[in-house]
Protein backbone atom coordinates (compact mmCIF):
# COMPACT_ATOMS: atom_id res chain seq x y z
CA UNK A 1 0.00 0.00 0.00
CA UNK A 2 3.20 2.31 1.37
CA UNK A 3 4.68 1.36 -2.27
CA UNK A 4 1.20 2.14 -4.42
CA UNK A 5 0.86 5.63 -2.61
CA UNK A 6 4.37 6.64 -3.28
CA UNK A 7 3.98 6.01 -7.36
CA UNK A 8 1.08 7.80 -7.23
CA UNK A 9 2.76 11.18 -5.57
CA UNK A 10 5.57 10.71 -7.93
CA UNK A 11 2.75 10.61 -10.73
CA UNK A 12 1.14 13.86 -9.31
CA UNK A 13 4.61 15.58 -8.85
CA UNK A 14 5.63 15.02 -12.54
CA UNK A 15 2.21 15.89 -13.53
CA UNK A 16 2.47 19.35 -11.33
CA UNK A 17 5.60 19.88 -13.08
CA UNK A 18 4.80 19.52 -16.20
CA UNK A 19 1.92 22.01 -16.07
CA UNK A 20 4.36 24.45 -13.95
CA UNK A 21 6.81 25.25 -16.97
CA UNK A 22 6.15 26.35 -20.80
CA UNK A 23 5.66 23.61 -23.18
CA UNK A 24 8.24 22.58 -26.10
CA UNK A 25 6.71 23.77 -29.12
CA UNK A 26 7.25 21.58 -32.48
CA UNK A 27 5.28 21.82 -35.39
CA UNK A 28 4.51 19.42 -38.22
CA UNK A 29 3.96 20.27 -41.32
CA UNK A 30 2.89 17.40 -43.64
CA UNK A 31 0.58 16.15 -46.69
CA UNK A 32 -2.69 14.87 -44.74
CA UNK A 33 -4.36 15.44 -48.07
CA UNK A 34 -3.45 15.26 -51.78
CA UNK A 35 -1.17 12.63 -53.49
CA UNK A 36 0.86 12.42 -50.39
CA UNK A 37 -2.17 11.96 -47.97
CA UNK A 38 -0.28 8.38 -47.35
CA UNK A 39 2.76 9.38 -46.51
CA UNK A 40 2.72 12.21 -44.55
CA UNK A 41 -0.91 11.07 -42.39
CA UNK A 42 1.43 8.05 -41.18
CA UNK A 43 4.81 10.26 -40.56
CA UNK A 44 2.59 12.15 -38.77
CA UNK A 45 1.41 9.88 -36.61
CA UNK A 46 4.66 8.61 -35.71
CA UNK A 47 5.19 11.51 -34.29
CA UNK A 48 2.34 11.82 -32.54
CA UNK A 49 2.21 8.34 -31.21
CA UNK A 50 5.93 9.37 -30.00
CA UNK A 51 4.97 12.65 -28.08
CA UNK A 52 1.93 10.21 -26.66
CA UNK A 53 5.09 8.10 -25.05
CA UNK A 54 7.36 11.32 -24.25
CA UNK A 55 4.95 13.59 -22.22
CA UNK A 56 3.80 10.25 -20.57
CA UNK A 57 7.31 9.55 -19.48
CA UNK A 58 7.79 13.09 -18.24
CA UNK A 59 8.40 15.12 -21.07
CA UNK A 60 11.85 16.55 -22.53
CA UNK A 61 13.71 18.11 -19.62
CA UNK A 62 10.87 18.39 -17.36
CA UNK A 63 8.60 19.86 -20.02
CA UNK A 64 5.78 19.21 -22.16
CA UNK A 65 6.17 18.46 -25.63
CA UNK A 66 3.26 20.42 -27.40
CA UNK A 67 2.87 19.12 -31.21
CA UNK A 68 0.64 20.49 -34.04
CA UNK A 69 0.17 19.06 -37.26
CA UNK A 70 -0.74 21.39 -40.32
CA UNK A 71 -1.88 19.91 -43.80
CA UNK A 72 0.49 20.97 -46.61
CA UNK A 73 -2.01 19.61 -48.76
CA UNK A 74 0.85 18.06 -51.06
CA UNK A 75 1.24 22.09 -52.28
CA UNK A 76 5.08 23.35 -52.10
CA UNK A 77 3.58 26.77 -51.92
CA UNK A 78 1.14 25.88 -49.13
CA UNK A 79 4.02 24.40 -47.80
CA UNK A 80 6.18 27.29 -47.71
CA UNK A 81 3.67 29.42 -45.86
CA UNK A 82 2.84 26.44 -43.13
CA UNK A 83 6.73 26.90 -42.60
CA UNK A 84 6.41 30.83 -42.12
CA UNK A 85 3.78 30.39 -39.46
CA UNK A 86 5.35 27.94 -37.69
CA UNK A 87 8.83 30.50 -37.65
CA UNK A 88 5.78 32.70 -36.68
CA UNK A 89 4.80 30.63 -33.62
CA UNK A 90 8.59 30.59 -32.86
CA UNK A 91 8.66 26.53 -32.63
CA UNK A 92 11.74 24.31 -31.11
CA UNK A 93 11.80 21.75 -34.24
CA UNK A 94 9.60 21.60 -37.45
CA UNK A 95 9.13 18.11 -38.77
CA UNK A 96 7.72 17.77 -42.14
CA UNK A 97 6.98 17.99 -45.42
CA UNK A 98 7.63 14.39 -46.50
CA UNK A 99 7.60 14.93 -50.36
CA UNK A 100 10.63 16.59 -51.69
CA UNK A 101 9.30 18.76 -53.91
CA UNK A 102 7.78 20.41 -50.60
CA UNK A 103 10.99 20.85 -48.65
CA UNK A 104 12.88 21.93 -51.27
CA UNK A 105 10.78 24.84 -50.95
CA UNK A 106 9.58 24.97 -47.51
CA UNK A 107 13.14 24.79 -46.00
CA UNK A 108 14.10 28.47 -46.81
CA UNK A 109 12.16 29.57 -43.96
CA UNK A 110 13.34 27.07 -41.02
CA UNK A 111 16.84 28.05 -42.95
CA UNK A 112 16.68 31.74 -42.44
CA UNK A 113 14.73 31.24 -38.33
CA UNK A 114 17.54 28.90 -37.45
CA UNK A 115 15.01 26.02 -36.88
CA UNK A 116 15.63 22.65 -37.16
CA UNK A 117 13.46 21.00 -39.56
CA UNK A 118 13.54 17.06 -40.03
CA UNK A 119 11.79 15.48 -43.79
CA UNK A 120 11.28 12.51 -45.33
CA UNK A 121 12.13 13.38 -48.75
CA UNK A 122 14.58 11.60 -50.58
CA UNK A 123 15.57 14.03 -53.41
CA UNK A 124 19.36 13.87 -53.57
CA UNK A 125 19.37 17.55 -53.81
CA UNK A 126 17.81 18.57 -50.35
CA UNK A 127 21.02 18.54 -48.67
CA UNK A 128 23.21 19.30 -51.09
CA UNK A 129 22.42 22.83 -50.76
CA UNK A 130 24.16 24.00 -47.96
CA UNK A 131 21.70 24.16 -45.41
CA UNK A 132 22.21 23.41 -41.68
CA UNK A 133 19.22 22.65 -39.96
CA UNK A 134 17.51 20.41 -42.57
CA UNK A 135 17.49 16.71 -41.61
CA UNK A 136 16.62 13.27 -43.32
CA UNK A 137 14.29 10.60 -41.80
CA UNK A 138 15.15 8.62 -44.89
CA UNK A 139 17.89 7.89 -47.05
CA UNK A 140 18.96 10.07 -49.62
CA UNK A 141 18.77 8.11 -53.42
CA UNK A 142 22.71 8.95 -53.31
CA UNK A 143 22.21 6.10 -50.87
CA UNK A 144 20.00 3.79 -51.75
CA UNK A 145 19.73 3.50 -54.97
CA UNK A 146 23.58 1.65 -55.60
CA UNK A 147 22.10 -0.84 -53.01
CA UNK A 148 19.33 -1.32 -55.45
CA UNK A 149 21.24 -1.18 -58.52
CA UNK A 150 23.48 -3.97 -56.74
CA UNK A 151 20.52 -5.68 -56.72
CA UNK A 152 19.62 -5.75 -59.79
CA UNK A 153 22.79 -6.47 -61.42
CA UNK A 154 24.25 -8.79 -58.78
CA UNK A 155 21.26 -10.89 -57.48
CA UNK A 156 19.23 -10.95 -60.69
CA UNK A 157 22.17 -10.98 -63.17
CA UNK A 158 20.16 -8.18 -65.59
CA UNK A 159 22.19 -7.37 -68.52
CA UNK A 160 19.23 -4.14 -69.25
CA UNK A 161 16.33 -2.85 -67.52
CA UNK A 162 13.36 -0.23 -67.59
CA UNK A 163 12.58 2.23 -65.61
CA UNK A 164 9.11 3.53 -64.84
CA UNK A 165 9.16 6.76 -62.77
CA UNK A 166 6.87 9.48 -61.70
CA UNK A 167 7.79 13.49 -62.99
CA UNK A 168 8.16 15.25 -59.92
CA UNK A 169 11.36 16.52 -57.45
CA UNK A 170 11.30 12.94 -55.85
CA UNK A 171 10.99 10.83 -59.06
CA UNK A 172 13.46 12.56 -61.28
CA UNK A 173 16.08 12.58 -58.36
CA UNK A 174 15.21 8.75 -57.99
CA UNK A 175 15.89 8.53 -61.99
CA UNK A 176 18.79 10.23 -61.86
CA UNK A 177 21.25 8.99 -59.49
CA UNK A 178 19.71 5.30 -60.58
CA UNK A 179 20.78 5.95 -64.10
CA UNK A 180 24.68 6.74 -62.95
CA UNK A 181 24.48 3.42 -60.81
CA UNK A 182 23.26 1.12 -63.74
CA UNK A 183 25.62 2.65 -65.65
CA UNK A 184 28.82 1.91 -63.30
CA UNK A 185 28.08 -1.30 -63.13
CA UNK A 186 27.42 -2.45 -67.28
CA UNK A 187 23.45 -2.16 -66.67
CA UNK A 188 21.62 -0.27 -70.33
CA UNK A 189 18.38 1.25 -69.65
CA UNK A 190 16.46 0.08 -72.13
CA UNK A 191 13.32 2.02 -71.65
CA UNK A 192 12.79 5.29 -69.31
CA UNK A 193 9.29 5.87 -69.41
CA UNK A 194 7.77 9.12 -67.20
CA UNK A 195 5.06 9.36 -65.50
CA UNK A 196 2.61 12.07 -64.27
CA UNK A 197 1.56 12.76 -59.91
CA UNK A 198 -1.68 11.16 -59.48
CA UNK A 199 -1.39 9.01 -63.05
CA UNK A 200 -4.72 6.49 -63.11
CA UNK A 201 -4.36 4.71 -66.45
CA UNK A 202 -0.74 2.47 -66.37
CA UNK A 203 -1.92 0.98 -69.76
CA UNK A 204 0.23 2.91 -71.87
CA UNK A 205 3.65 2.89 -69.15
CA UNK A 206 3.20 -0.93 -68.88
CA UNK A 207 3.04 -1.83 -72.65
CA UNK A 208 6.41 0.22 -73.21
CA UNK A 209 8.02 -1.77 -70.37
CA UNK A 210 7.04 -5.22 -71.70
CA UNK A 211 7.83 -4.37 -75.45
CA UNK A 212 11.30 -3.06 -73.99
CA UNK A 213 11.94 -7.42 -73.12
CA UNK A 214 13.99 -5.85 -70.40
CA UNK A 215 15.42 -8.43 -68.15
CA UNK A 216 13.94 -6.78 -65.03
CA UNK A 217 11.75 -3.45 -64.24
CA UNK A 218 12.14 -0.87 -61.96
CA UNK A 219 9.23 1.22 -60.42
CA UNK A 220 10.17 4.71 -58.66
CA UNK A 221 6.59 6.49 -58.19
CA UNK A 222 4.14 7.19 -55.10
CA UNK A 223 1.99 4.72 -53.18
CA UNK A 224 -1.24 5.29 -55.12
CA UNK A 225 0.07 5.39 -58.59
CA UNK A 226 2.40 2.19 -57.75
CA UNK A 227 -0.58 -0.10 -56.98
CA UNK A 228 -1.49 1.19 -60.37
CA UNK A 229 0.95 -0.07 -62.17
CA UNK A 230 1.87 -3.31 -60.39
CA UNK A 231 -2.33 -3.83 -60.75
CA UNK A 232 -1.65 -2.98 -64.81
CA UNK A 233 1.62 -5.38 -64.69
CA UNK A 234 -0.32 -7.80 -63.63
CA UNK A 235 -3.40 -7.73 -66.28
CA UNK A 236 -1.25 -7.48 -69.14
CA UNK A 237 1.33 -10.72 -67.51
CA UNK A 238 4.19 -8.87 -66.70
CA UNK A 239 6.53 -11.83 -65.56
CA UNK A 240 9.54 -9.93 -65.05
CA UNK A 241 11.35 -9.12 -61.79
CA UNK A 242 9.79 -5.85 -60.51
CA UNK A 243 12.38 -4.22 -57.91
CA UNK A 244 11.42 -1.19 -56.63
CA UNK A 245 12.82 1.47 -53.36
CA UNK A 246 10.66 1.61 -50.26
CA UNK A 247 7.21 2.83 -51.57
CA UNK A 248 6.56 -0.39 -54.02
CA UNK A 249 6.37 -3.35 -51.12
CA UNK A 250 5.05 -0.53 -48.37
CA UNK A 251 1.70 -1.47 -46.50
CA UNK A 252 -0.31 1.18 -48.44
CA UNK A 253 0.73 -0.22 -51.91
CA UNK A 254 0.32 -3.81 -51.05
CA UNK A 255 -3.36 -2.72 -49.44
CA UNK A 256 -3.98 -1.18 -52.83
CA UNK A 257 -2.99 -3.44 -55.32
CA UNK A 258 -3.90 -7.06 -53.58
CA UNK A 259 -2.66 -9.75 -55.21
CA UNK A 260 -0.67 -7.77 -57.90
CA UNK A 261 1.76 -6.84 -55.22
CA UNK A 262 2.93 -10.46 -54.60
CA UNK A 263 6.37 -11.04 -55.85
CA UNK A 264 7.25 -7.43 -55.72
CA UNK A 265 10.93 -6.37 -54.18
CA UNK A 266 11.89 -3.51 -52.55
CA UNK A 267 14.70 -2.18 -50.96
CA UNK A 268 13.88 0.37 -48.01
CA UNK A 269 15.25 1.76 -45.39
CA UNK A 270 12.61 1.06 -42.38
CA UNK A 271 10.15 -1.42 -42.56
CA UNK A 272 7.38 -2.49 -38.92
CA UNK A 273 8.30 -5.73 -40.55
CA UNK A 274 12.07 -5.84 -39.51
CA UNK A 275 12.87 -8.38 -36.83
CA UNK A 276 14.62 -5.82 -34.21
CA UNK A 277 13.02 -5.69 -30.90
CA UNK A 278 12.74 -2.11 -31.11
CA UNK A 279 10.69 -1.78 -34.04
CA UNK A 280 8.50 -4.95 -32.78
CA UNK A 281 7.76 -3.18 -30.23
CA UNK A 282 6.60 -0.43 -32.23
CA UNK A 283 4.80 -2.15 -34.24
CA UNK A 284 2.28 -3.52 -31.62
CA UNK A 285 1.88 0.45 -30.28
CA UNK A 286 1.29 1.83 -33.28
CA UNK A 287 -1.35 -0.38 -34.65
CA UNK A 288 -2.78 -0.61 -30.58
CA UNK A 289 -2.87 3.48 -31.40
CA UNK A 290 -4.26 3.38 -34.54
CA UNK A 291 -5.93 0.14 -35.62
CA UNK A 292 -3.95 -0.22 -38.67
CA UNK A 293 -0.19 -1.03 -39.37
CA UNK A 294 2.21 1.78 -39.79
CA UNK A 295 4.69 2.00 -42.96
CA UNK A 296 7.98 3.24 -43.35
CA UNK A 297 6.98 7.13 -42.60
CA UNK A 298 5.19 6.27 -39.32
CA UNK A 299 9.07 4.72 -38.04
CA UNK A 300 10.37 7.76 -39.82
CA UNK A 301 7.79 10.40 -37.66
CA UNK A 302 8.48 8.23 -34.15
CA UNK A 303 11.78 7.69 -34.54
CA UNK A 304 12.92 11.23 -35.01
CA UNK A 305 10.30 12.55 -32.46
CA UNK A 306 13.09 10.75 -30.13
CA UNK A 307 15.77 11.93 -31.55
CA UNK A 308 14.53 15.47 -30.62
CA UNK A 309 14.35 13.86 -26.86
CA UNK A 310 17.63 12.38 -26.91
CA UNK A 311 19.51 15.33 -28.26
CA UNK A 312 18.03 17.97 -26.34
CA UNK A 313 18.41 15.96 -22.88
CA UNK A 314 22.12 15.71 -23.84
CA UNK A 315 22.42 19.74 -24.27
CA UNK A 316 20.42 19.81 -21.20
CA UNK A 317 18.86 22.93 -22.63
CA UNK A 318 16.29 23.74 -25.19
CA UNK A 319 18.03 25.81 -28.37
CA UNK A 320 17.24 25.23 -31.71
CA UNK A 321 20.43 26.91 -33.03
CA UNK A 322 22.52 24.33 -30.88
CA UNK A 323 20.06 21.94 -31.43
CA UNK A 324 21.00 21.89 -35.05
CA UNK A 325 24.66 22.02 -34.47
CA UNK A 326 24.91 19.06 -32.41
CA UNK A 327 22.84 16.86 -35.22
CA UNK A 328 26.12 16.79 -37.45
CA UNK A 329 28.16 13.91 -36.92
CA UNK A 330 25.56 12.82 -33.95
CA UNK A 331 24.62 9.24 -33.29
CA UNK A 332 22.22 7.08 -31.68
CA UNK A 333 21.86 3.56 -30.09
CA UNK A 334 19.06 1.99 -29.74
CA UNK A 335 20.54 0.31 -26.71
CA UNK A 336 20.37 3.18 -24.53
CA UNK A 337 17.60 5.43 -26.39
CA UNK A 338 15.01 2.27 -27.64
CA UNK A 339 12.33 4.79 -29.50
CA UNK A 340 15.20 5.25 -32.14
CA UNK A 341 14.66 2.12 -33.37
CA UNK A 342 17.94 1.12 -35.43
CA UNK A 343 21.66 2.72 -34.85
CA UNK A 344 21.92 5.75 -36.72
CA UNK A 345 24.38 8.34 -37.45
CA UNK A 346 24.32 11.55 -39.35
CA UNK A 347 27.16 13.54 -41.61
CA UNK A 348 27.20 16.96 -41.78
CA UNK A 349 25.03 16.93 -44.64
CA UNK A 350 22.08 16.05 -42.31
CA UNK A 351 22.01 12.82 -44.28
CA UNK A 352 21.93 9.30 -42.32
CA UNK A 353 23.06 5.96 -42.15
CA UNK A 354 21.62 2.67 -40.45
CA UNK A 355 21.27 -0.76 -41.62
CA UNK A 356 18.40 -1.57 -44.60
CA UNK A 357 16.20 -4.11 -46.22
CA UNK A 358 14.89 -5.95 -48.71
CA UNK A 359 12.01 -7.29 -48.92
CA UNK A 360 9.81 -8.86 -50.85
CA UNK A 361 5.61 -9.20 -50.94
CA UNK A 362 4.72 -12.69 -50.39
CA UNK A 363 0.87 -13.66 -49.95
CA UNK A 364 0.13 -10.30 -49.41
CA UNK A 365 2.49 -9.73 -46.80
CA UNK A 366 5.73 -7.72 -46.72
CA UNK A 367 8.40 -10.09 -45.81
CA UNK A 368 12.51 -9.14 -44.74
CA UNK A 369 14.57 -11.48 -47.15
CA UNK A 370 17.98 -9.62 -46.05
CA UNK A 371 19.00 -7.34 -43.75
CA UNK A 372 21.71 -4.88 -45.46
CA UNK A 373 24.83 -3.17 -43.27
CA UNK A 374 25.36 0.75 -42.89
CA UNK A 375 26.69 2.18 -46.14
CA UNK A 376 29.78 3.21 -44.59
CA UNK A 377 29.83 -0.13 -42.62
CA UNK A 378 33.70 -1.59 -43.43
Amino acid sequence: MKRFVTTLAVLAFTGAALAQQPPIRIAGIVELSGTGATSGTNFDNGVKLAVKEINAAGGILGRKVEYTSADTQSNPQIAKALSQKAVDDKVYVVMGPVFSGSIIVSMAETKKAEIPNFTGGEAASITQQGNPYVFRTSFTQTTAMPKVAKYLASDLKAKNVAVIWVNNDFGKGGRDTMMKELEKLGVKVVADISTDPGQVDFSGAVLKAKQSNADALFVYTNEEESARALRELRKQGYDKPIVGETVLTSQKVIELAGEAANGAVAHVGLTSDAPQAPIKDFDRKFQAEYKAKGDHNALKGYSAMYIVKVLTEKLGKVDSKAFASAMHGAKFSTKDNPGVLLDVTFDNNGDLDRESFMTKVVNGKQTVVGTLPPAGAK
